[in-house]
């Protein structure tokens, strides 16, 4: 594998055959994960080492694309990878913290916070807590004991909110405003979709002058170009797998379990023809790879059959 194509992986700038590739990349051998692994830790202590000044964003990442440009292939981590290891390293250092796998900057009166391959818990200045699926990006205001405003730019987000009647905790996302006062829920941001679940208390949620107040065990989806809110009962908890690390199907339509084992795994699975139409019971651990969780699901079903074609995996009854 190239070192170049992982720093893609790193950075979200592969497509979905590269994903493909990299995840089977590194289930292949036991050595691969933990290569990535190092990478990891490579960065997290390499971020140690930047300044806090302000960079020129554009200039640091033309000369990450320079650096990657000559960066040899090195397939796996066997007998010498401390010099690919530092030669990655100083990749990321070039990279600066916009890249990171995790990173924390204040910019234009907000406190950015992202995540790469991590999940991360993230503790607020008022006290609440905010758990950030893989590839997430909020932000929140620096002055954030007095104004507990978030903005959700992306990703899979779950806040556990301190209660400050005083103080409303308020969320954005596009054109969608979220305001609780002290509960527990999660909203999902992605590919134009936006769903709120709650789990406990009273979540408001606010579409131009459109309002709904959703209760434990209710949702919301809301669809990009829809106007419309409505609520949903919270029929699963496959939602709250990146926390749990668990699949947790209860009569679940298949393409929906499915749906979220391509989001966690970056897979690219379909489920086609009368396949559509079957329900699952079943928990799957995070911990296993795609393929293992397949098996699991294809054991279920008596007629359900799996076949590869290229970076595409079919699901057909």
């Amino acid at each position: 594998m190239e070192d170049e194509l992982l720093i893609k992986f790193l950075l979200r700038e592969t497509n979905a055959e590269e994903n493909s590739a990299v995840n089977e990349w590194l289930q292949s051998t036991a050595e691969n994960p933990v290569y990535l692994a190092s990478l990891e830790r490579i960065w997290a202590e390499s971020r140690n080492l930047l300044s806090k000044r302000e960079v020129d964003i554009d200039a640091a990442w033309l000369k990450f694309k320079n650096k990657a440009n000559t960066v040899k292939p090195n397939a796996t981590i066997r007998l010498k990878p401390i010099n690919s290891l530092a030669r990655i390293a100083a990749v990321f250092v070039l990279a600066i913290g916009s890249w990171a796998l995790y990173t924390i900057f204040k910019t234009q009166g907000y406190t950015d916070v992202k995540t790469n391959l991590q999940v991360r818990s993230q503790l607020l200045p008022d006290g609440s807590e905010i758990t950030l699926n893989k590839f997430s990006h909020i932000e929140y205001a620096n002055n954030f004991k007095n104004k507990r405003n978030i903005k959700l730019e992306s990703g899979d987000v779950f806040f556990e909110v301190a209660k400050d009647k005083a103080k409303p905790f308020i969320i954005e996302i596009d054109k969608v405003t979220v305001e609780v006062v002290g509960t527990s829920f999660n909203i999902k941001h992605l590919k134009g979709l936006t769903e709120v679940v709650v789990e406990t208390g009273i979540v408001k949620v606010s579409l131009g002058n459109a309002t709904v107040l959703l209760h434990k065990g209710e949702k919301l989806v809301l669809e990009k170009g829809v106007n419309k809110l409505a609520k949903l009962p919270v029929n699963d908890e496959l939602y709250n797998y990146y926390r749990s690390k668990l699949f947790i199907a209860d009569q679940t339509p298949l393409p929906i379990l499915v749906a979220i084992l391509n989001e966690a795994y970056g897979g690219n699975v379909v489920v086609t023809g009368a396949a559509k139409e079957l329900t699952i019971t079943t928990t799957l651990p995070y911990e296993k790879s795609l393929d293992e969780n397949l098996r699991t699901i294809i054991k279920t079903f008596d007629n359900l059959k799996l076949k590869r074609n290229q970076n595409e995996i079919i699901l057909s009854y």
